[in-house]
């Protein structure tokens, strides 16, 4: 309320409308002819006015303090207003008899005042040569503590200074010149250090990072953010170590470069200095990682350690990107400043005058080439290598070459006398070649610093070493060319990685295997030679394996080997190994068909013949003892279920199959249709292990899982597995390819398991048939020894025991001798039917015969051979005359079959001059009806 009515009093608005309201009464009175109403208007005003009165006089009672308070201000300030007015009027009044005083002494005045300027001016010279005096030790300090800004304005002040206002003064001509040689020693300076910054500082901080288990790489993100949002004032605080912050740092002396106008100088340096500063990073690593082994370069140097060469590139690489991101902060802080401070001071650098990062990368890749280029030994390499006399990569070589028997060279006609092998001759190209590596810039002969360390060797320089590094080196150029802003494959490390592998190394893994093989397969004797026991316990196997298997199977080991360390080839080395094995298969199969064939025109021996037979491969294959020898698929056969009377059924019947077979009506089996040389035997024997173990190896391969897993439409496709840290990418017509071979090894390999299972049995045809049809079973003399053909076979057998026990798993060595009594059992039984007469002594020798078989083979197979009881069984029913055996049929029950007894009888009837027709029908009629009489009961 208060407000109000001081805000009503105070505006000019109010005060017109107040006045134009008097104005307005005295109007109506005046013009008023009526006394009455006139009187009426003024009670009404005086009435008004006393209401008017009693707000007023609320109000100031109300803001009596503020009205106080106002009143006492605006005394005060009347008062003030009136002193100063009062001191104003004596001031001009002062002035006027100062300007009359100083008209009167004007020339004294002047000559003062120009004395005093010329004072100041000797004061401020003095001053300043006092400070330009202590520059050189300002400089000094400021070195010493890093302050390189402070001492770029140093002594660029003093020389502008030295320059100007005392450059007349003689006396400080020789700090003059010391001042300005020191300026021009400051760029050097400065462009030393942040050489130091780029390269020294920034690897040891990431070896130091590495040693404390973080992250060796600088962070390019954070540092360029933190470059470009630190401020352009980089006054250096004198509290801070400028090391803390490398790149402010980096940021100091950019500046103070600027400051010197040597931008472009420093440019050109570093891009100078980058190339000996990398070799220089490259040493000190080589130093650490030999340190870290506790070894020495040299002790190093002869040995093959391609993880070690592993670890120095990782640590170079890690040094190279930090060095990389440091050049990063360089050129953005260069670009800076151009653009911030080139238009205010007037100083132009034309973009020329600049590196880019692709100058960085390019050096980069020089000096991993010129690394590269030791450690992998390419000029040794390009100088000493053979060529491999094929490709094992082109689908269409015939690898078999490398296989074949090598036909003996004529020797070459050498000197009596060389002198290039002698003790002088080696040690001086020992020493020429000692010197040409040593003069490498690697190895300090090129533009390096003379404090820099010498690269020492961390291995020993190999083509080999690609290896361990491919992989590390394929990801770096990815790096490189993603940085460089390069199209994949268009740098210059891949290309010189690309032509090493390409022209040199795959040539070499040419070579190695193919010399590897043809050692292996070299001569008459390469597939009998297996393995010692010691590779046997190595590898973990139970029987020996062929020596040429296991050359094969390392070779295809280290061609896997390769497509996992050089998974841009592996579609190369998967081809190679397909060649490879499928010149191994050939190599088997002419091994096979040199054991097995005796006759130009291909034809085989009886076993081999049965093993090809569908038919018979067939039935054999389905029996539970072969099923039970190949690997558990869920659904094999186990031999336990089968019951006495089914094992002697299916035996029944592969003997009957063998029998038909042959066709007893003609002559004997030829010697050369057998395998009569046992150690042939032990070499198929040792095939065929070999073949199944490698086959069982190639299996696992993960290549071929892989395959079988994915069949997929596209002419490539990429294997997952945990062979591989990276995917690579095979065709997948090779890994079919592959797979087919492998079936092809199994193959062989059961053939030749069954071939060895069939010859065993045609052994004993081949021996068991002449005891039948050449041997007089009715002499008067009983002779005590067995037939001669019998104890023949029982040497053959027991030299087939020997060898092939010694190769062959026991399962196999059982699968190869069970059921062999059953077989040589039907073959005597059957044989009856040859005999032309037999007598009670011709009986003995028989069973003699039969015991001593049996004798044997249980010697072999540790087992009863009952099968072999049985048969004798059956000749001695010849004791016995037709009505007996007729009797003992119809009260025991029959033991043999209608044509075995049929046999029986007949050859009694020969024997016992039987010449009445109706008794032998009669006989035979019995038998039928006895054997009829007892399949009904």
């Amino acid at each position: 309320m208060e407000n109000e009515a001081i805000s009503v009093v105070n505006s000019p608005a109010k005060s017109k409308q107040t006045s134009s309201f008097l104005l307005s009464i005295v109007r109506t009175l005046s013009s008023s002819a009526d006394f009455e109403q006139r009187e009426q208007e003024k009670k009404r005003i005086e009435k008004a006015f006393k209401e008017s009165d009693k707000k007023l006089g609320d109000l100031v009672k109300e803001n009596y303090q503020d009205l106080t308070s106002i009143l006492k201000t605006f005394s005060d300030i009347s008062d003030n207003v009136n002193e100063s007015r009062e001191k104003i009027k004596h001031i001009k009044e002062d002035l006027s008899s100062c300007k009359t005083l100083l008209h009167c002494k004007r020339d004294e005045l002047r000559k003062l005042w120009i004395d005093g300027v010329e004072q100041k001016t000797i004061a401020a010279l003095l001053d300043q040569i006092e400070q330009v005096k202590n520059v050189p030790e300002k400089l000094d300090n400021h070195l010493a503590k890093k302050e390189y800004l402070q001492a770029t304005n140093c002594i660029v002040g003093a020389v502008t200074k030295l320059e100007s206002n005392l450059s007349h003064v003689e006396a400080l001509r020789d700090l003059k010149v010391e001042i300005h040689a020191r300026k021009e020693r400051m760029h050097e300076i400065l462009i030393e250090e942040l050489n130091r910054q780029i390269y020294t500082v920034s690897s040891q901080a990431v070896v130091g990072r590495a040693g404390s288990g973080r992250r060796g790489e600088m962070s390019s993100r954070g540092m360029v953010e933190s470059t470009l949002n630190r401020d352009s004032s980089l006054a250096e605080g004198a509290s801070v170590d400028p090391e803390e912050d490398p790149q402010r740092f980096i940021s100091v002396l950019l500046e103070s470069l600027f400051i010197l106008r040597k931008v472009p100088e420093a440019a050109e340096a570093i891009k100078m200095r980058m190339h000996p500063e990398l070799i220089a990073i490259v040493a000190r690593a080589s130093h650490q990682v030999v340190d870290s082994t506790g070894g020495q370069g040299e002790n190093l140097m002869t040995q093959f350690l391609p993880r070690q060469l592993g670890d120095l590139l990782e640590l170079i690489f890690r040094q190279f990107r930090a060095v990389a991101e440091i050049h990063k902060v360089v050129l953005l802080n260069l670009q800076k400043i151009i653009e911030e401070k080139s238009e205010n001071s007037g100083v132009y650098i034309r973009p020329e005058h600049m590196y880019t990062m692709k100058d960085v990368w390019s050096k980069i890749q020089a000096v991993i080439q010129l690394l590269l280029n030791e450690y992998l030994d390419i000029r040794n390499t390009e100088k000493s290598r053979q060529t491999a006399p094929s490709s094992f990569d082109d689908p269409n070589t015939d690898i078999g070459v490398y296989f074949a028997k090598k036909r003996r060279e004529k020797p070459k006609k050498v000197s009596l006398f060389r002198f290039d092998a002698s003790i002088h001759a080696l040690s001086t190209n020992s020493y020429v070649e000692d010197t040409r590596q040593f003069d490498s810039e690697l190895f300090g002969g090129g533009n390096i610093h003379v404090d820099a360390p010498k690269h020492v060797f961390v291995c020993k320089p190999s083509v080999d070493n690609i290896k361990a590094i491919y992989k590390n080196l394929q990801a770096f150029i990815r790096e490189i060319e993603s940085s460089s802003g390069l199209s994949p494959g268009t740098s210059s490390l891949h290309e010189f990685l690309t032509e090493f592998v390409e022209k040199i190394y795959l040539g070499h893994v040419h070579y190695v295997v193919s010399n590897n093989i043809d050692i292996a397969t070299k001569g008459f004797d390469a597939l009998r030679n297996v393995i010692d026991h010691k590779t046997q316990k190595e590898l973990g196997v139970p029987r020996p394996l062929l020596q040429s298997t296991v050359t094969v199977d390392k070779s295809v080991l280290e061609l896997k080997e390769l497509m996992t360390e050089l998974p841009d080839y592996a579609d190369h080395f998967l081809n190679m190994i397909c060649n490879v094995l499928r010149g191994y298969r050939d190599t088997c199969h002419n091994a096979y068909r040199g054991i097995v064939q005796y006759d130009a025109d291909e034809k085989r021996v009886i076993s081999a013949t049965w093993a090809k037979d569908e038919d018979i491969s067939r039935f054999l294959r389905s029996l539970p003892s072969w099923r039970s020898l190949q690997p558990s698929d869920g659904h094999e056969l186990n031999r336990t279920v089968c019951s006495e009377e089914e094992m002697r059924a299916l035996n029944s019947k592969e003997a009957v199959i063998l029998i038909t077979n042959l066709s007893f009506e003609e002559a004997f089996i030829p010697q050369h249709e057998i395998i009569t040389d046992v150690t042939q035997m032990r070499t198929v024997a040792n095939v065929h292990e070999s073949l199944e173990w490698f086959a069982y190896r190639l299996k696992n391969f993960s290549v071929t899982k892989m395959s079988q897993a994915s069949q997929q439409a596209s002419p490539h496709l990429t294997v997952e597995s945990p062979f591989y840290d990276s995917a690579p990418t095979v065709s997948h017509k090779t890994l079919e390819s592959l797979n087919g071979l492998v079936k092809d090894f199994q193959d062989l390999a059961e053939i030749c398991l069954l071939l060895l299972h069939l010859e065993v049995r045609v052994h004993c045809f081949y021996y068991l048939l002449p005891v039948a049809k050449q041997s007089n079973y009715a002499g008067p003399i009983d002779d005590l020894d067995p037939d001669s053909n019998v104890l023949k076979l029982n040497k053959d057998l027991s030299s087939m025991e020997e060898v092939l026990s010694q190769s062959l798993q026991p399962n196999k060595f059982k699968y190869i001798f069970e059921s062999l009594g059953f077989l040589v059992a039907s073959i005597l039984m059957n044989s009856m039917q040859f005999i032309k007469k037999i007598n009670e002594n011709g009986i003995k020798k028989m069973c003699r015969n039969l015991f001593a078989i049996q004798q044997n083979l249980t010697n072999i197979t540790m087992s009863r051979e009952s099968d072999l009881d049985h048969a004798r069984q059956y000749y001695e029913l010849l004791y016995l005359n037709p009505d007996k055996i007729l009797t003992g049929i119809g009260e025991k029950g029959a033991q043999f079959v209608l044509a075995e007894y049929t046999q029986l009888l007949q050859l009694y009837h020969r024997s016992h001059y039987t010449t009445e027709q109706a008794v032998i029908e009669g006989h035979m009629a019995r038998l039928r009806d006895v054997l009829k009489k007892g399949q009904n009961e």
